[in-house]
Parts: structure tokens; C-alpha cells; sequence
């Protein structure tokens, strides 16, 4: 498979090297996951710390999507030339490092740089974990992705209780976040030893540094895109619906943001099981409905138990979405890192600009109108599904890939 960016070992692996290989790029998608949530907790102290605005610290929070953005499409390159395992081991040691560095900024002109090496090396790392989960996937012949990326969320909610501990103790960041990313780049590296060593042919061709996306993967992305459209808007603005359109108190305002949350990361840990009894296809058009559904339940809300039973709903349906949009652009086309990393351009966009499109509606009409917006985006779910449906590899070694039953649809 020349060019690909996803190299290939010489023999194929082994039943318990694959179940190994397995559970280490699972510990590989907690550890990532969990940088983020230990980061996200401290941003209040870095504002305080640099001295800067909202206004400014919501411009330096730009910086990691570019940075991703820019650099992901490297990430099929350094696979190419160091090998998946030692590739990811090094990105991932980036990733985890960078954690301390947006501490370390002492005002704004610091900071963004910091953060768009801290975006770069996440976006890079993400990119070559996804790729070597989707090959782990082909080998073992049954959907792991949506459990992958369960571990991620797992991870963030660690990190982000290992923050909160830490911010409620008034410790340094510089201090909790320098521990934590000590702590994490040791675990990233024993994991990432237990990872497919996979390694490109000599006469392949290294993937492009910089390459638009394939025409696949922009229409898988779209699917990722709304996902992560409606995740953004559950995460960041589920609490202050719940105070400002229904007057609930502060405290299960909040709740309802973990809730959601936590809703997400059980339907992806268990949902493999789903996949590989229903297809991708199937899964994701009732994950769709169930958004939607959930959608309609919070714009129709007159009670805070009908608004808190619609976010639920919400999670529940696009938890395997992004999963299993990764697994289908790792197999659309002849360059996976490639569409992996268009479809993860795709879904940070939306990421970025979830919550920014959702309080500017709102500031023009009302939260109910956001919304509303956001329950047409899961009905595109239930209707754009079939472009999950795409052609399976096969794995090393002549036995079928697995395509998380596409074929079904």
C-alpha cells in the first residue's frame, strides 16, 4: 500500500500480540484524553496568571485548532519515516510535555505560541493513535474504535478530576501540571511499547507533507462535523440553558454537563458491541433519531427533568459517531493517515466553532433557537449515515478486515 502513511509489519502479529496491541493504544487514548481534561481544569489560573482579557484568552484558545489544523498531515509522514510505534511514542511524549508550557507563558505573546505548539503536537499525536487504531481494528476482526475512544473520554474525565482536586487545593499549575505531564509521558511510553510495530516497505512512498483531503473523507467529515457540533454545544452551554431558559440553581445546572458527559463516555465504551451487532451505518442513523429526539426534548422543555432527559439523549446518540467516522476514513481511500487527518481537521473546526455560532445565535434570538440548530444537525446524522458505508481492507496476513459490519447496511 504505497503512500499510505500507515506502515506494515514484515509478519502479521500474533493472537496475544494483538490483544496486547489492543489494550496498550486503548491506554494510549486515556493518557491522551487525560491531558486534555487535567488542561482544561487550569485555564482559569493561566487567565489570572498571564493577566489577560476573555476576549484575549478566547483568541488564544484559537491557537490549538490551528496548530492541529496545520500540523496533522504530518503525522502520516513521521509514521512513514520512524515507524507507527516509534512515531506515536514521540508525538505522544510532545503532546504530554506541551502540557506544562502553556503554564509557563507569562502573558499573551507567550501563550499563543505555547498553545499552537500545544495544538500541533495533539492534532499530530491524535492522528497516528487513530490510524494505529483503525490497523489494530482491521487485524483483530471486530470494532474496537468507539471503545478507543471511549477511553479517551475516560481519560479527559480523570484528568479533569485530578485538575479539579488540584484547583480546589489552590495548587500552582505550574507545579500540578509539570506532575502531570511527568506522570503521563512515562505512561504514554510504557503503553505505547505494547503498540503494533508496524513499518513502511523500502519502495513506498512517503505520504505528502501537506495534502488536501480525499473527496471521501470530506464527506465522512461532514458526519463528524455535526457530531462534534452537537457535543460542543451539550458540553460548553447544557449549564446555562438549564439556568437561563429554566431558572435551575447553579448546582444542577452543572450537573447536567457531567451528565452528559459521563452519558457520552458509557455509550462509547459499550459501544462495540452495538456496531458489531448492528453495523456503522445502522448505528449511527439511530444514534442520529435519538439525537434529534433528545434535540426536540430541550427545545420543548418546561421542566429541568425534560431538558436533563434531552441532553441525555443527545450524548447517548452521537457518543460512537466520531469513532466511527476515523474507522471509515481509515478505510476510504489509499492514504488513511490522510483522510484520518482531514476528517480530524474537519471535526476540531467544528469544535472550535460550536460554541462561539451557539451563543452568537442565541445573543440574536434565543438559546431555544441554538438549539433548534443543533437538532437539524443530528437529523443530518440519521440522514447523511450511508457515506460510513465504504469498502473494507484486508488486513496483513489475508484475513478480512473488519468493517464494523458496513457491508450490513
Amino acid at each position: 500500500m504505497a503512500g499510505t502513511g500507515v506502515p506494515h509489519s514484515v509478519l502479521p502479529p500474533s493472537n496475544s500480540e494483538l490483544r496486547r496491541a489492543r489494550w496498550a493504544v486503548a491506554l494510549v487514548f486515556l493518557v491522551h484524553g487525560s491531558v486534555t481534561g487535567n488542561f482544561a481544569t487550569r485555564i482559569p489560573w493561566i487567565q489570572d496568571h498571564t493577566g489577560i482579557s476573555a476576549g484575549q484568552l478566547g483568541l488564544a484558545l484559537a491557537f490549538p485548532a490551528i496548530g492541529a489544523s496545520l500540523a496533522m498531515p504530518l503525522a502520516g509522514r513521521i509514521s512513514h519515516r520512524f515507524g507507527a510505534r516509534s512515531a506515536l511514542r514521540g508525538l505522544l511524549a510532545l503532546w504530554t510535555l506541551s502540557l506544562l508550557l502553556p503554564a509557563l507563558s507569562p502573558g499573551l505573546y507567550a501563550l499563543c505560541p505555547a498553545l499552537l505548539v500545544y495544538g500541533a503536537t495533539s492534532g499530530m499525536s491524535d492522528v497516528a493513535m487513530n490510524a494505529l487504531g483503525v490497523e489494530t481494528e482491521d487485524r483483530l476482526g471486530k470494532p474496537i474504535m468507539s471503545g478507543l475512544h471511549g477511553m479517551w473520554s475516560a481519560g479527559a474525565l480523570l484528568g479533569s478530576a485530578a485538575g479539579t482536586v488540584a484547583a480546589h487545593a489552590e495548587w500552582d499549575a505550574r507545579l500540578h501540571l509539570a506532575g502531570a505531564a511527568l506522570v503521563l509521558t512515562l505512561l504514554g511510553a510504557l503503553a505505547c511499547r505494547g503498540v503494533l510495530d508496524l513499518r513502511s516497505a523500502p519502495e513506498e512512498h512517503p505520504p505528502p507533507r501537506f495534502a488536501l483531503p480525499p473527496k471521501s473523507a470530506l464527506l465522512i467529515g461532514a458526519i463528524g462535523f455535526c457530531a462534534v457540533f452537537a457535543e460542543g454545544a451539550g458540553l460548553d452551554w447544557s449549564a446555562v440553558y438549564l439556568r437561563d431558559e429554566l431558572g435551575t440553581d447553579a448546582g444542577l445546572a452543572a450537573a447536567s454537563t457531567t451528565a452528559f458527559a459521563c452519558t457520552m463516555t458509557v455509550a462509547r465504551l459499550a459501544g462495540d458491541k452495538v456496531v458489531a451487532r448492528f453495523g456503522a451505518v445502522h448505528t449511527v442513523r439511530a444514534g442520529g433519531v435519538l439525537a434529534a429526539a433528545g434535540g426536540l426534548l430541550i427545545v420543548l422543555a418546561r421542566h429541568p427533568a425534560m431538558a436533563l432527559g434531552g441532553f441525555g439523549l443527545m450524548g447517548l446518540g452521537i457518543a460512537v459517531v466520531v469513532p466511527l467516522a476515523f474507522a471509515a476514513a481509515g478505510r476510504s481511500g489509499p492514504a488513511p493517515s490522510q483522510a484520518i487527518a482531514g476528517v480530524a481537521t474537519i471535526t476540531y473546526t467544528s469544535g472550535l466553532i460550536a460554541p462561539s455560532a451557539i451563543g452568537g445565535i442565541a445573543q440574536a434570538t434565543s438559546l431555544t433557537m441554538s438549539f433548534g440548530l443543533v437538532t437539524t444537525l443530528a437529523c443530518g446524522l440519521a440522514v447523511g449515515a450511508r457515506v460510513l458505508r465504504v469498502p473494507s481492507r484486508t488486513a496483513s496476513g489475508g484475513a478480512p478486515a473488519v468493517t464494523g459490519d458496513l457491508e450490513r447496511s
